[in-house]
């Protein structure tokens, strides 16, 4: 997502990544598959954790879930930031073991919405991601504008849900709610054609792009889960 640090601005010096990347499909194409597989992970942990009372209990209670909340954004910081240092096989496993730790977070979903409400909310979710998705890979316009504002917007949005963190007002709630959907599905298109636009450069370079594939999985993956929880919010039946 365009609030952590773009390691695809920054190409001053060419990349020494061996073999040609191949066409802009398939470079799509990994970052689909490993953002899948991110999801993935995260609903598996995220649902065997919640049959897990005491586990439950040890995360959510004392200081466990703020030390999982600082691992997380760490994580996200170093795969996007050292991309270029980090093998093919570090930067995997640093994604896959964050999808982990986000499914560790997430677990409480399970506990206080229905699980079909849950279900139909990641259709829908599937449905919109995938809508925006084609919309940024084929559209001719230029998101770049559009990308700083939909930056400076969900800055405004996390300022506002720290806020009602205080106030607990129910009008702020739900136009944080709708807001992080807007700007969510903006997010989606935008970042998909900042893909496109790095696996057009990696295949006329002749590079091996299979680092900047998982840093493009996990973008489109954090757009993903924020999208689905913010429509959770709206779709979802809490438990009585």
């Amino acid at each position: 997502m365009s609030q952590f640090p773009n390691p695809y601005a920054r190409r001053s010096v060419p990349l020494e990544y061996g073999q040609a990347a191949g066409t802009v499909a398939s470079f799509m194409n990994a970052v689909y598959a490993w953002m899948c597989v991110g999801l993935a992970t995260t609903a598996v942990v995220a649902w065997w954790v919640s049959t897990q009372p005491q586990l439950m209990r040890s995360i959510f209670k004392g200081p466990t879930f703020i030390v999982l909340i600082v691992a997380e954004l760490a994580l996200v910081w170093v795969i996007a930031s050292a991309v270029s240092r980090l093998s093919t096989g570090a930067a995997t496993g640093l994604f896959i073991l964050y999808s982990a730790l986000n499914g560790l977070t997430l677990s409480v979903i399970f506990i206080v919405y229905q699980l079909n409400a849950i279900a139909a909310t990641f259709v829908v979710t599937a449905g919109m991601f995938g809508a925006m998705s084609l919309v940024g890979y084929f559209t001719k316009r230029d998101l770049t504008q559009l990308g700083s504002f939909l930056f400076m917007a969900l800055i405004g949005l996390i300022l506002a849900s720290i806020v009602n963190i205080f106030f607990a007002n129910s009008t702020l709630y739900w136009v944080v709610t709708y807001g992080g959907v807007i700007i969510f599905l903006g997010l989606t298109a935008y970042d998909t054609q900042k893909m496109k636009e790095i696996a057009q450069g990696a295949e006329s370079q002749g590079v091996d792009a299979s680092r900047l594939a998982i840093v493009g999985s996990l973008t489109l993956y954090l757009d993903f889960i924020n999208l689905f929880l913010f429509l959770l919010r709206i779709l979802g039946s809490r438990r009585d």
